[in-house]
């Protein structure tokens, strides 16, 4: 076998990057079901004219195709890898309709893939850690703003830097829009949303190449853009570029909501922020940006919003509302940063040592029993001079090595670190709470 090459996009993290990766979804997932949201998986691959219905996604995505064709006419060639966890809940939504329970609220942890261009905290196959309510119909405007929330109290749960979810509403930039006479605001949307990455003076190009607008128009799309406030103050400097249109009035109380929402339970955590827009074009209502203190050259970590139309089939529409946090972008970029840390790089609490072959079963027996008692054990792989079998548990970093009594007598606990030595029975003995699981930080 020819030495192998890595293959960029595609991460593998250490065993000690994957406890902090195992710690991290914990608290998230605990803090999802904190709030009441069930659990769920979709299957990998999505139709084509699925995953390329909305939104500018055709370059990104993965076609899925077996190596021999065969004539029996299989259909592999019109499936793709998702992109996102969104357009396949949708999907489930609708097929599963008659037997959800409205509305439904359910969190994903998932792979997903996407054929960008890999870059730091940029990967082509990534887990990303969503929830969605959706309901059947109509969706009340509340739910909105509770996505912030329980991102907000997920993300503090981690030992991570602060965050800040900044938060638009598409009725706001469409409604505005109308409002200054562009006939294409979808596409005035999309030029908009490439403010960060192109700067002002190309996005009124776009503008004008793609939505029609003239320099009047681009000028006051700017002027939206430009607007930012922790609080509803934001509404008044809408209101005071002088354009109206029902739609804008109808963002513009969404939106308020959402922030003083946010502001009532975690000061500080959102912000209005009218430059977001999201590229993909499901999005209807509220949207999410979320940037990381000292990491926001890097974009967002965790994003979304209201759709209304992605769930839906003949006359039955499923309006929804998600936030999807990027857990291997969050963690490539403190991994890059060296950010986090975890106490050792196996789970291993004790190490029982082992005499002789002839006594490996005894000391089988009392790993068991720590097992029992929910710690972490392994039992030493040879029977090597005690001192090695230290050093062995010195290069894995676990804290304590386990010596069996001689028959009759008692067996005693090492603490490797300090060099402190006790005796214990395996049905009794505790280690510190801080040393039973490796601790992040």
């Amino acid at each position: 076998m020819s030495k192998p090459t890595p293959i960029s996009g595609f991460p593998e993290w250490t065993p000690a990057q994957r406890m902090i990766e195992q710690f991290v979804l914990d608290r998230i997932r605990a803090t999802f079901e904190l709030y009441g949201f069930a659990p769920l998986e979709t299957r990998a691959v999505e139709p084509l004219d699925q995953l390329l219905r909305k939104g500018e996604t055709s370059k990104e995505v993965y076609v899925l195709r077996r190596l021999q064709a065969d004539d029996e006419g299989t259909g592999d060639d019109a499936l793709g890898l998702h992109f996102d966890l969104t357009v396949p809940f949708a999907r489930y939504v609708l097929e599963n309709a008659g037997k959800l329970q409205f509305p439904f609220r359910r969190y994903q942890i998932q792979k997903v893939w996407r054929g960008e261009r890999p870059q730091e905290g940029r990967y082509r196959e990534f887990l990303q850690a969503d929830i969605d309510i959706v309901d059947r119909d109509t969706l009340a405007a509340h739910h909105e703003a509770e996505m912030p929330l329980v991102v907000g109290d997920a993300l503090r749960s981690l030992p991570i830097p602060p965050v800040t979810i900044r938060v638009n509403n598409r009725k706001v930039c469409e409604g505005f829009y109308r409002g200054v006479g562009l006939t294409d605001p979808e596409a005035a949307l999309r030029a908009v949303d490439k403010l960060d990455k192109i700067g002002p003076a190309k996005v009124t190009e776009l503008l004008v190449a793609t939505a029609g607008a003239s320099e009047a128009q681009a000028k006051a799309c700017l002027a939206l853009a430009e607007i930012s406030a922790p609080d509803a103050s934001f509404a008044d400097a809408v209101r005071a570029l002088g354009v109206t249109d029902p739609l804008l009035d109808e963002g513009i109380a969404e939106l308020v909501t959402v922030v003083e929402t946010a502001a009532a339970h975690s000061p500080g955590l959102c912000v209005a922020d009218l430059r977001i827009a999201r590229g993909l074009d499901y999005y209807t209502g509220t949207v999410y940006e979320t940037s990381l203190a000292g990491y926001e050259r890097f974009g967002s970590i965790c994003s979304g919003g209201r759709y209304d139309t992605l769930a839906s089939a003949g006359g039955v529409s499923f309006p929804g509302v998600g936030i999807s946090i990027g857990v291997s972008r969050l963690l490539g970029l403190l991994f890059g940063a060296n950010a986090l840390s975890v106490s050792r790089s196996v789970p291993t609490c004790v190490l029982v040592a082992v005499p002789s072959e002839e006594r490996r079963a005894a000391s089988n027996a009392i790993a068991d029993a720590l097992r029992r008692r929910g710690v972490p054990t392994e039992v030493s792989p040879s029977a090597a001079k005690f001192g090695k079998q230290i050093r062995y548990a010195e290069r894995r970093g676990i804290p304590y090595v386990w010596f069996p009594g001689d028959e009759g007598a008692a067996d005693e606990v090492k603490d490797i670190r300090s060099g402190e030595q006790q005796m214990a029975a395996a049905g009794e003995w505790t280690p510190p709470r801080a040393d039973l699981k490796p601790l992040v930080g």
